[in-house]
């Protein structure tokens, strides 16, 4: 199902994400190349008598039983090789919103995860545990993208927060069975902003469904704004980081298209009040034609939403314009500041088999991807590497008898993305950058006559106002 060129692009995008050229790492352990600690105090291991109880983040609230018994069974294998821990996985799912007061208040688990935009902060905060010492038990503490695990480090190279997970580019998602519905042919998706306009339209009319939807709530709106804002061309931050700049062409351009869409052509439907998990809803129940979003979204349709395989597709976002790229991100696991020692080194131990050891180990990675099918689970989702091409590439072969996802149809985004230059989230006050847009997101999808420049305008004194109290 999956070709050499669809292995290829995100191969070697990996190489490109996330701020320009990537050190290539080696997979061999100790090779230095990704950038370990110059901490040289050694961490404390856990002794095998020992009894510690971890609390972890599980799945989004919601999640299917199939899903739920996936990752049961996965607890029962880590504690059969760790019997001296006892895990205890909470659903979660992260929001600007509540995020600092859950952390602030104690609620969160021990292990949690967070955007990499949000690392920096915590460290600075004393709120996430130096883990580098518990990092470097691990054989490949030393593989890891340099410029990945930069986002988790301190100004003293140790790290605090490790890449995880869902290292992503966005896409354009949509739903093939309204595309036919409308008229349209699923496997020609639009590759221009005017195209996904009139793409929307067909399928309003058409369907009676929303053509097009838009993230609007707690950070989300922001965020997808300047997604959008990006794939014209502009940027919300100035390139050091010091100069908010929502103001700008792009960004216009953005809240017109959406202006368009909503008063014009009525192709967005009648709820604008979606955040992530909403509008994943929404569209898992068929109800939206098309949304942008990261490209590693499909897992969380299957997991919480039980989407159709069949009515799903992925293409590349519209670029248009100089300087236009895809917004890129991803996300890391962190240990609560409180944590004991005991703690967070189990803490490691869990975050290795979780997340990190499918990809440097084959056993692991067939085990991991025979207990995904054995649940209906998703296997081979495209994703970004979090080590190295080479060892990306292993990770592909280990798993290619169990690939489920329906990847021809998502040869729109995985072909096209090597060519295409993805770009940073924006590095200062990231969450109150995106927290000013969303109002205006709001404003535009609710308020015909909404003033854009001056939205803008009051955005960006909002945007500078927590980008100077940042720096």
């Amino acid at each position: 199902m999956k070709s050499p060129r669809i292995t290829l692009a995100f191969t070697l995008v990996g190489a490109l994400a996330l701020g320009g050229t990537l050190a290539a790492c080696s997979s061999d352990s100790g090779s230095g190349d990704g950038g370990t600690s110059p901490s040289a105090t050694a961490a404390p291991t856990l002794d095998p008598n020992t009894k510690v109880t971890l609390n972890v983040v599980g799945l989004l609230p919601g999640s299917t039983k199939e899903a739920q018994q996936a990752l049961a069974d996965e607890v029962t294998e880590f504690q059969t090789e760790n019997p001296n821990i006892t895990v205890k996985t909470h659903d979660y799912e992260w929001k600007a919103t509540t995020f600092a007061a859950d952390l602030a208040g104690g609620t969160l688990p021990t292990v949690f995860e967070i955007p990499f935009t949000d690392a920096k902060t915590l460290i600075a905060n004393q709120q996430i545990a130096d883990m580098q010492g518990y990092l470097n038990q691990l054989s490949y503490a030393s593989d890891f993208n340099k410029n990945l695990l930069q986002y988790g480090q301190s100004q003293d190279g140790d790290v605090y927060a490790i890449p995880a997970k869902s290292i992503y580019a966005v896409g354009l998602h949509y739903n093939r069975d309204l595309f036919t519905k409308a008229g349209l042919d699923p496997d020609k998706p639009p590759t221009s902003w005017d195209e996904v306009r009139t793409d929307a339209k067909a399928i309003a009319d058409k369907t009676g469904q929303a053509g097009f939807a838009q993230m609007s709530q707690s950070g989300t709106g922001g965020w997808q704004l300047t997604v959008d804002t990006y794939a014209r061309g502009g940027r919300v931050e100035s390139e050091d980081g010091k100069t908010a700049t929502l103001t700008n062409d792009a960004t216009k351009a953005s809240l017109q298209f959406l202006q368009d869409l909503r008063w014009t052509d009525n192709s967005m439907g009648q709820n604008f009040n979606y955040d992530w998990a909403g509008i994943n809803q929404a569209f898992a129940a068929g109800k939206i034609g098309m949304y942008t979003s990261g490209q590693d979204v499909y897992t969380a349709l299957v997991q919480a939403n039980n989407i159709d395989p069949k009515t799903y597709g992925l293409t590349m976002i519209p670029l248009e314009g100089d300087n236009s790229g895809v917004l890129g991100g991803g996300t890391m696991a962190a240990v609560s500041s409180k944590a004991s020692d005991d703690e967070k080194a189990a803490g490691i131990k869990w975050i290795d088999f979780h997340y990190l050891r499918k990809y440097t180990n084959e056993q692991a990675a067939v085990k991991n991807a025979q207990t995904q099918v054995a649940s209906k689970q998703p296997v081979g989702t495209p994703e970004l590497p979090i080590f190295s091409q080479a060892q990306y590439e292993k990770y592909q072969t280990w798993i290619k008898p169990y690939v489920n996802v329906p990847l021809d149809q998502m040869t729109g985004f995985t072909s096209k993305i090597f060519d295409a230059k993805l770009v940073n989230e924006p590095a200062t006050a990231t969450q109150d950058v995106y927290a000013a847009l969303d109002p205006v997101v709001q404003a535009v999808l609710t308020k015909k006559d909404a003033d854009i420049d001056k939205l803008l305008t009051d955005a960006n004194t909002k945007a500078q106002r927590a980008i100077d109290s940042a720096s």
